[in-house]
């Protein structure tokens, strides 16, 4: 297998507290890939030979994003209730149930096809690695073929069946727990590496996100938590309690729920897609920072409260709305999404990780809030493999 020197890098990120500062960034330097990992990084001048060598001219390399929140395997449009939003009217979780409908409507090749349209979008924009959820089917053979499509697309996949009571069981949410934690677990769980609830008003309450958390964590599965997105609630307790490797949205947190966090190492998933395409308040990345939690950002994209796949956009509203600095967001938008998904091989260039990385047509990470909204991503390597190819 040949060996691929990557030179000509201004600025290169590796997350590698070894080479100093918050990203590990060396400048003037040189990275080679060898069977699809990272085999050497550092100064140029001190390059080791190989097969193939590549001139970036001068160009920026990071880590690849890790968007370890997304929604993909979905039908239809809710762009009317984007629409209405942004004329005053109030976010709720009862949009789900329009996608749900949608997407028991729509065949396995549409549904895939849609997936596989988005993540062509994510790793044109720099994703390597993309958690993907199921939680639009409410079914057993729904959540099951869900879940199916989104293993053609990653390892990390997610049984949300309990995304939001469907309307076939508004009146009994007592037997639809039952349903989510036996027959539909029983079909989920071998296709999927996580479970996840909604604990949140008019989804599921702290009681009923235990059971559902609990019977995943007896199959094997790991679990992470829909927490606080509406106001306070029990979430964010719920998943320092069962040991989650994240808590993702945490838009409504008390001191209390930051001490968990903190003192348990649960990662606090931050997802300001969402606040801004639902004019919620923004969390304060600040305050979890300074208060020693890891945060990790992601998309949640999804057709309803977010429809973005763009981790860069989410970079720059980290920036310039949550109070990260440059470097805090880049390192969350990589090496948090990698602890949020317990995988120490990505989210680093370090020699032995996985050869996922982005490179950028500008000299530095600062340009990815600096120059908000413009495509820096030129190629995207992912096990070593270029999109497009380098040339």
């Amino acid at each position: 297998m040949s060996t691929l020197l990557l030179t000509g890098i201004n600025s290169l990120v590796t997350n590698d507290p070894a080479h100093g500062g918050p990203l590990g960034e060396l400048h003037d330097a040189a990275v080679v890939i060898d069977g699809g990992k990272i085999a050497w990084v550092g100064q140029r001048r001190d390059a080791p030979a190989a097969d193939t060598a590549r001139d970036l001219g001068g160009r920026a390399v990071i880590p690849g994003f890790v968007d370890s929140h997304s929604h993909l395997v979905f039908a239809g449009d809710r762009a009317e209730e984007f629409a209405a939003r942004m004329t005053g009217t109030p976010y709720s979780a009862g949009g789900i149930r329009t996608t749900v409908a949608a997407t028991r409507e729509a065949t396995d090749d549409q549904l895939t096809a849609n997936v596989a349209r988005l993540v062509a979008e994510m790793r044109r924009q720099g994703t390597t690695t993309v958690e993907i959820k199921s939680g639009y089917g409410l079914t057993v053979a729904d959540e099951a073929r869900s879940l199916q499509i989104a293993c053609q697309f990653t390892d990390e996949t997610t049984y949300l069946g309990a995304h939001v009571v469907p309307p076939d069981y508004a009146d009994d949410p007592a037997a639809y727990v039952e349903l989510v934690t036996g027959p539909m677990l029983d079909a989920a769980a071998k296709h999927s590496k996580w479970i996840d609830v909604f604990v949140e008003r008019g989804a599921f309450d702290a009681d009923q996100g235990r059971a559902i958390l609990t019977a995943g964590i007896a199959r094997g599965l790991q679990a992470r938590v829909h927490a606080n997105q509406l106001g306070e609630g029990p979430g964010v307790q719920l998943a320092c309690e069962v040991g989650a490797a994240a808590a993702d949205h945490c838009t409504y947190l008390t001191d209390a729920d930051i001490d968990a966090l903190a003192s348990t190492g649960v990662v606090a998933g931050l997802l300001p897609a969402i606040e801004f395409s639902t004019r919620s308040p923004y969390p304060n990345a600040r305050r979890l920072i300074d208060a020693g939690v890891t945060v990790a950002l992601a998309t949640d994209c999804n057709p309803g409260s977010g429809y973005s796949s763009s981790m860069p956009f989410c970079i720059a509203l980290a920036v310039r709305d949550m109070h990260l600095t440059p470097a805090e967001a880049l390192w969350s938008a990589t090496a948090g999404g990698a602890t949020a998904l317990r995988r120490p091989d990505i989210g680093h260039l370090t020699p032995g990780a996985q050869a996922n990385l982005g490179i950028l047509d500008a000299p530095s990470y600062l340009h990815l809030a600096y120059r908000p909204g413009v495509p820096l991503i030129t190629h995207t390597l992912i096990a070593g493999r270029s999109h497009p190819v380098l040339n």
